[in-house]
């Protein structure tokens, strides 16, 4: 099933078209990397997608139950980039004003609190939400975001302002959502290559591609060994001879490296045609390793040539 759907969806603020006739289809249960540049549209498709900004044109839907402005159904969850709350208060109590703007019942609005502020690691946390960290704000954000059992929820940049502990606990708690659909933004792309199995990527307001990860990597990975001499010596005569090779490519990275590269080669033969040819010349390597494309690699080059015809 598909969990977030958008067709032809678009804002245009006077004279800026924020967001450009996007289609999206992100399917149920996984963990969604919204990624792009800071001002490509993020925030406002995700603010359009929880019912707090009006589109300019387009449609978009929940779990195939269609979507208006100003309406946010019990199956969406929201974190905002910078959540706001009620210093005077605590979490439990913030969670219990929250529960009751959902209509949720006394006994098992209390059970809610207590099991996601356990699950959020602030259930022995009593003092007042004005004294806590941006780790644990965001964190109460996330049960919050969590309170009325959502099947989607979306997290605008939840990590981007956190110390590396901080953003772990985060993303561990994001991780940890079973029977969820997550779609949060960010331009960390390391964190969304660590925990996300689905890729959206926007550049000025478009869809530049919407896919499974790994289906990303294998359409944009070129195998590549990267191989290190101890002597520039060494590396002119390593690459020479593997220039023999005629499916091998050889980029010189350094006066010491050499970048080995075969289209349509697994990294097993790439290995196996760079040993080869160091048993010819008999010299000493200092490290030798294949390597796929990042995902930080893959979005450069997505964004440098804008897009796939199929996204």
């Amino acid at each position: 099933m598909i969990a977030v759907e958008t067709k032809g969806l678009s804002k245009q603020y006077k004279h800026t078209l924020a967001v450009d006739d996007i289609s999206i289809r992100v399917p149920e249960g996984v963990k969604c990397g919204f990624l792009g540049r800071n001002g490509a549209g993020k925030t406002t498709t995700i603010k359009m997608l929880t019912g707090l900004k009006k589109p300019t044109a387009g449609s978009y839907s929940i779990l195939g139950e269609p979507q208006t402005f100003g309406q946010r159904g019990r199956a969406v969850g929201y974190l905002p980039d910078v959540p706001n709350f009620y210093g005077y208060m605590t979490g439990a109590e913030f969670l219990d004003l929250c529960g009751r703007l959902h209509n949720i019942p006394t006994a098992k609005r209390k059970e809610q609190t207590q099991t996601l502020l356990a699950q959020v690691g602030l259930d022995r946390v009593k003092t007042r939400i004005a004294t806590y960290s941006r780790g644990m704000k965001q964190r109460l954000g996330i049960a919050q975001a969590m309170l009325n059992r959502p099947a989607v929820i979306f997290m605008d940049e939840p990590v981007s302002a956190l110390d590396p502990t901080g953003r772990r606990e985060v993303l561990d708690i994001v991780e940890g959502l079973r029977d969820t659909t997550v779609v949060f933004s960010t331009h960390i792309l390391a964190d969304v290559e660590d925990i996300c199995d689905y890729i959206l990527i926007i550049e000025q307001g478009r869809i530049l591609a919407q896919e499974r990860l790994d289906t990303l990597r294998a359409a944009y990975a070129e195998h590549l060994a990267r191989l290190t001499l101890y002597e520039p010596a060494h590396s002119e005569s390593v690459q020479q001879t593997l220039a023999a090779y005629d499916k091998l490519r050889i980029t010189r990275k350094g006066p010491l490296e050499l970048e080995i590269s075969a289209p349509g080669e697994e990294p097993e033969a790439i290995s196996k045609l760079v040993v080869g040819a160091l048993s010819i010349v008999a010299l000493p390597v200092q490290s030798f390793s294949t390597h796929q494309p990042t995902l930080e690699e893959i979005f450069a080059e997505i964004v440098a040539k804008g897009g796939r015809g199929d996204a």
